[in-house]
């Protein structure tokens, strides 16, 4: 047996609306052909479950599940707790196994949280993306800022002692009063793990448009960089800490999943457009649900391409994910004058063996790697 956790990853790919920023791989209901539809997903994602047992060698138990999309909710809380139990019964889950699933504030109830958690789900990760209704509109998200506050609170009723809340800032139209209301909004909610992003224009979406069209300014670097420290700040405060560029959580409450990621380990990736990394071989799936679905019911890998990792490329990603996160990378194999300039500048601390990115280079962690990679 491996001694390298083990995580999985399930995408669901649907979406109630399509947000105007998001070029995520979801879809509505109209833009979904035949045999792709969620009343038959769950059974389509079992079968890959099912066949992923038979790839992976030898006791893989799963030390953390996290369901992503898209709006997994949109799935009835039966189906999800289903795909969870497949997982329990093919892979096993280890005794304290983190289990995630994300939603968005209007697509849960009282009842459905209640039943996923005693499903075994231990935490839940809400797209509040902020609590100011301009933003909101902006963004085309289609719930309130209350709805949001409540569904954290039925979350917190319904037993989960681990709950997330994701905010998107610098979106046009957005001030610091804003940003400050959203964060402080979630944190007296409640939540013990804050995610926040910095609003990137992505080509072909709805907002790419706007911004082209002039009805929307660009996101601005400068006014980003004073909302992260703002952030930055109010999570500090609140007694949340940062453990990788964009997280913050209350010390035990770090999103084990996702550190997975970034710390090299395996994880299998289920679902459309999912992508996964096992043993060195990273894969990624179809990414069209329909295509996904005919696949697995045609007896066919719904895998749509494949590559090793040599040591050169592994040591790139190391890099560039390791360096995103508090414990840092380790020192050995940096280049000694690029680690010397960075220190010097501000951007990066050595603590031991290891450099860790300061405050400051936190807001430019991308400049960072590009100069500790060939």
């Amino acid at each position: 047996m491996s001694s390298r956790p083990f995580g999985f990853y399930v995408h669901v790919p649907f979406c109630a609306t399509r947000c105007g920023y998001c070029d995520f791989n979801t879809y509505t209901a109209q833009e979904l052909g035949t045999g792709a539809g969620r009343a038959t997903y769950a059974d389509t994602v079992i079968g890959e479950i099912r066949w992923a047992r038979r790839q992976v060698d030898g006791e893989r138990p799963v030390a953390t599940v996290f369901v992503g999309g898209g709006t997994p909710t949109l799935l009835d809380a039966e189906d999800l707790v289903r795909v969870l139990g497949v997982i329990r019964e093919e892979f096993g889950l280890v005794p304290d196994a983190e289990v995630t699933t994300e939603a968005n504030p209007d697509s849960v109830s009282p009842a459905m949280l209640a039943e996923l958690r005693a499903g075994g789900f231990t935490r839940v990760s809400f797209g509040v993306q902020s609590l100011a209704p301009h933003v909101l509109d902006v963004l085309e998200r289609t719930h309130t800022p209350g709805r949001a506050l409540e569904a954290i609170a039925q979350a917190r009723d319904a037993g989960f002692a681990h709950i997330s809340a994701d905010l998107i800032y610098a979106t046009p139209g957005e001030t610091d009063a804003d940003l400050r209301r959203s964060v402080g909004g979630v944190l007296d909610a409640g939540v013990d793990h804050l995610s926040a992003y910095s609003l990137i224009v992505e080509d072909g979406t709805r907002l790419a448009a706007r911004v082209r069209r002039g009805e929307v300014p660009a996101p601005d670097d400068d006014v980003a960089a004073d909302r992260y420290r703002i952030i930055d700040e109010m999570t500090s405060a609140a007694g949340l800490e940062w453990y990788e560029v964009s997280n913050w959580a209350r010390p035990g409450s770090e999103c084990r999943h996702n550190l997975g990621y970034w710390t090299d380990a395996d994880w299998w990736g289920a679902g459309p457009g999912a992508h996964g990394h096992l043993d060195g071989r990273r894969w990624w799936n179809l990414k069209h649900p329909a295509a996904y679905a005919r696949a697995l019911a045609e007896g066919q890998p719904p895998v749509a391409g494949e590559e090793a990792v040599d040591d050169e490329g592994r040591l790139l990603e190391q890099v560039m994910l390791g360096v995103r996160i508090r414990a840092g990378i380790p020192r050995a194999g940096l280049p000694d004058d690029a680690v010397a300039e960075l220190t010097s500048e501000g951007l990066v601390v050595v603590a031991g063996d290891r450099v860790v990115l300061t405050s400051g280079g936190r807001l430019l962690a991308d400049a960072v790697v590009r100069r500790l990679t060939p």
